[in-house]
């Protein structure tokens, strides 16, 4: 409330304050070591503020009354020499105030009340199984958590006080050819990080689930390197969570689309909003993406965004034709006349107290289909493909429309049924023909939610964690290249 009433008197028309208290924690083992433990904790707070048309704004993590006003006031004369570089006056879309919010992350377990010992231990169990694979001769895991307490007040109105939780454990194997010729790894791209608490890792068993992944890498090593060509695709969640995130996730950000990222991974092909809303053509009849910051587990799952705005949830994609992009209070008068929507979609988030709020990505997901149509039903009406698993090295450019992705586990369809192991797989395509491909998709339960903590935009780069949801999918007719180290 000081720092509001200081912006105020200072001359703000608007000003918001987050508060925050984040620790994070890693583990991570190679082999039979600990190679590196870390705690980090830190708290303070960032004020936000409109003068004139123009933001300022300004942190600190000295906590008295006097530092909260002075750093008011500095965000205010920030915002005053900003107007010189404002291209039009920012407005922002209303929001309802919530006077006393509270929201918090679904964990059963807190995993800073697990001792840094146990988790170790887990770690190394878990090594030494995949190490009585023959053949597996390295390994690293790794466990990583996040608890941020954050509180939010605006001069709108209001107060919202939740609690952020994330976790992810993970492993790597590689196996080497034993006159070395070769070597192959394979990671644990079924465990995908989640917002929930230590119970997730304990129902990610890696210490059962590693020799499986050592035993993949292994077979990786006699595998028959692919022929390169055009080969119908399935594409397993695990893997099709990524190319999601490149070729929708980013290319719907409305502040790529108007050109404003152009200097950090790009901007996007689907501009200009007047010539792509509910005309452009995504994908087939079957496609629906939809942006959801209420989804349960979800990274970017959140009660409120960092302006307040209440999770929401809506269609990006909806039967093929793109509907709508991810925006935040400023934004959402950019394109009110196009979608007739004039509040915002509740998309801004700063990765830290000291950091500015700006636009980044909910939860995006591919909607599973109304039957629930099983993996072994999609390969069943495929000749000649390969079933991909996994997510592996990738490259986009810089507009979202041409990229490759390779994966983790690829495996030869012949006459519908599943066959050997393939390996140095990697599909190459156009964004828009791609999803054009896709002509079968799975249901329900065959539903799993991929994500990543290290979503990087912007200048100075913040980093956002966000999730995909995704069932298996067939694409027709897609390019595959031999990325092979030998043929």
């Amino acid at each position: 409330m000081a720092a509001l009433d200081a912006a105020r008197g200072a001359g703000a028309s608007y000003a918001d304050v987050r508060v925050s208290h984040a620790q994070s924690q890693q583990v991570a083992t190679r082999e039979d070591r600990v190679l590196n433990m870390s705690n980090s904790e830190s708290m303070g707070f960032g004020i936000r503020v409109l003068v004139n048309g123009a933001w300022g704004f300004a942190a600190s993590h000295d906590m008295t009354r006097a530092e909260v006003q002075r750093v008011a006031r500095a965000a205010v004369t920030q915002a005053r020499a900003n107007r010189r570089a404002m291209q039009r006056a920012i407005t922002l879309a209303p929001v309802e105030p919530v006077p006393d919010g509270r929201w918090s992350a679904p964990m059963a377990v807190d995993p800073f009340t697990i001792p840094i010992e146990d988790k170790a231990a887990l770690l190394l169990r878990a090594n030494a199984e995949a190490l009585k694979v023959q053949g597996a001769r390295f390994v690293n895991s790794n466990m990583f958590f996040l608890k941020d307490e954050r509180t939010f007040a605006s001069t709108d109105g209001s107060f919202c006080v939740q609690r952020i939780v994330r976790t992810l454990p993970g492993m790597n194997v590689t196996a080497v050819a034993s006159d070395m010729s070769d070597f192959q790894s394979r990671n644990s791209a079924e465990i995908a990080p989640r917002s929930r608490g230590y119970e997730y890792v304990t129902e990610a068993d890696l210490v059962a689930r590693a020799p499986g992944w050592a035993e993949d890498a292994v077979r990786k090593l006699g595998a028959r390197s692919v022929e390169p060509g055009r080969y119908d695709l399935v594409l397993d969640p695990s893997h099709l969570w990524l190319t999601i995130h490149e070729s929708i996730a980013h290319p719907t950000e409305l502040d790529r689309v108007m050109g404003y990222e152009a200097n950090y991974a790009g901007t996007s092909f689907l501009s200009p909003p007047n010539r792509v809303l509910n005309q452009f053509r995504y994908g087939q009849d079957l496609m629906n993406i939809q942006a959801d910051r209420r989804q349960e587990g979800g990274l970017s799952t959140t009660g409120w965004d960092d302006e307040g705005v209440p999770a929401d949830q809506w269609m990006i994609v909806e039967r093929g034709i793109l509907k709508d992009f991810q925006t935040t209070r400023e934004q959402a008068a950019w394109i009110a006349d196009i979608t007739g929507n004039h509040r915002s979609h509740g998309c801004s988030y700063a990765q830290n107290w000291s950091d500015v709020q700006f636009q980044r990505m909910p939860n995006i997901s591919l909607l599973p289909a109304e039957r629930d149509i099983t993996l072994e039903e999609i390969c069943s009406g495929v000749e000649n493909g390969i079933y991909i698993k996994g997510d592996g090295a990738f490259s986009i450019d810089q507009q979202r429309y041409n990229f490759q992705f390779g994966g983790q586990a690829f495996y030869e369809i012949k006459n519908g049924r599943l066959g050997d192991m393939l390996k140095d797989v990697t599909y190459q395509a156009r964004t828009p023909e791609f999803w054009n491909s896709m002509d079968m998709i799975g249901g329900r339960s065959s539903y799993f939610l991929g994500g990543a903590f290290n979503d990087g935009k912007g200048q100075p780069s913040q980093s956002n964690a966000v999730s995909h949801g995704c069932v298996p999918a067939r694409f027709r007719n897609v390019a595959v290249i031999n990325t092979g180290r030998q043929r």
